[in-house]
């Protein structure tokens, strides 16, 4: 029996970003997995409970027993479904798998039932203050293969910075208006060939929400994101029987109760889960059949605020489910390529996990020292109506 003999904790911050690698190193000598637990607004949370909670419960722990590990973690503590500890549960989750695949000497996605595909496309944001900035931006990404393609609108009356609170400054309407106009122009400028995506970060009240994904219908986006928090959810019966604009959501969730009713009663086009967030792959791999039974396809989240170990899992997922839609993909400097060697790779719009087994990725430790954490209380910007009301950011 192969047993869990150690767990560290890497902390590093190569673009700024605080990120959270987990390594479990096992009973077997040379043999260890890595796993992503990167939760930047929470990072001191996550080490303190990965080094203090779960580390003395694992050790000793067969490590092949993937699925009763998650489940008694989760519940070692009783109170669960918290973003600190789905994070921190991750973290060996996902280095679980990855130690599983190494014993197989097979990559994940061919223990997950191997290629549904040859690549896995992705879709990038394109910013601007204007129109024609905007239009430079996604002919840039258009020009590197990338065929779906998230806008925004970053016009000073719609989304400022107050210079007294360092918040931002949220106008519901002008939002809007400039978000339709903003379509408006996309179409007329490249045609009904592009994919476009668009994400409302939660910011509307429920009703405006309905209407603006109404007006949104007719420029036929790919998906609009997250136009209700989780927290107002019933309201998509409203926005399903009103319109035809595909909705993706998930991104905040954190626990089966907040996904299974969306995913049933068929409200949403896609989920966009954070694997992390909800515990790794584990519980991933279920939510992605869930959704394939009731015809809801995957965007899973793919921020900046994870690192190239979760972007890992993440392509593996996705290049072993038949219900894929798209990915979530940022820019991965030099440096991360350099710390963590093995990260996919892309190429004309679409990533390639490598066949290495596991995650087929590695850390350079001693690269990722160079780096080191931001030890300042994580500077997030909220945002405000016009007369100061705390809105969702």
């Amino acid at each position: 029996m192969i047993t869990i003999k150690d767990i560290r904790t890497i902390v590093t911050a190569p673009d700024g970003v605080n990120l959270i690698v987990v390594k479990v190193f096992t009973s077997e000598p040379g043999l260890y997995g890595l796993g992503c637990a990167t939760f930047t607004q929470r990072h001191v949370a996550v080490v303190s409970i990965l080094d203090n909670y779960l580390k003395p419960f694992l050790l000793g722990k067969d490590v092949t027993q993937i699925e009763d590990i998650w489940n008694t973690a989760l519940v070692c503590g009783y109170w669960r479904n918290g973003p600190e500890f789905n994070n921190a549960l991750s973290g060996i989750d996902m280095a679980l798998w990855d130690i599983k695949g190494k014993i197989a000497n097979m990559p994940l996605y061919q223990l997950l039932g191997g290629k549904c595909r040859n690549g896995v496309p992705l879709y990038r944001h394109a910013e601007g203050s204007n129109h024609e900035k905007l239009k430079e931006k996604v002919t840039e990404l258009l020009e590197e293969g990338y065929q779906h393609i998230r806008c925004k609108m970053s016009s000073s009356n719609v989304d400022s910075i107050d210079p007294r609170s360092c918040n931002s400054v949220f106008n519901p309407k002008g939002y809007m208006r400039s978000t339709i106009d903003m379509f408006a122009y996309l179409r007329k400028e490249f045609g009904w060939e592009i994919e476009f995506i668009h994400d409302v970060h939660e910011r509307l009240a429920p009703i405006d929400a309905v209407g603006f994904t109404k007006k949104l219908e007719q420029y036929d986006l790919y998906f609009l994101e997250d136009v209700l928090p989780p927290e107002q959810k019933d309201w998509l019966k409203q926005i399903r029987q009103n319109t035809t604009t595909p909705i993706a959501m998930g991104e905040l969730f954190n626990n089966p109760n907040e996904w299974i009713p969306l995913i049933t009663q068929r409200f949403i086009d896609f989920i966009r889960v954070h694997v992390s967030q909800i515990g790794g792959v584990t519980p991933a791999k279920k939510v992605i059949s869930m959704c394939e039974a009731f015809g809801i396809r995957t965007a899973l989240h793919g921020p900046l605020d994870l690192s190239p170990v979760g972007h890992a899992a993440n392509i593996h997922l996705d290049i072993s489910c038949i219900n894929f839609g798209i990915q979530e993909w940022q820019y991965v400097s030099d440096s991360m390529y350099e710390i963590f060697p093995g990260c996919p790779e892309v190429e004309n719009g679409c990533a390639y996990p490598n066949d290495k087994p596991g995650l087929g990725i590695e850390i350079n430790e001693k690269l990722a020292v160079k780096y080191p954490p931001s030890t300042k209380t994580p500077a997030w910007t909220l945002t405000r109506l016009q007369d100061g009301t705390a809105i969702r950011p």
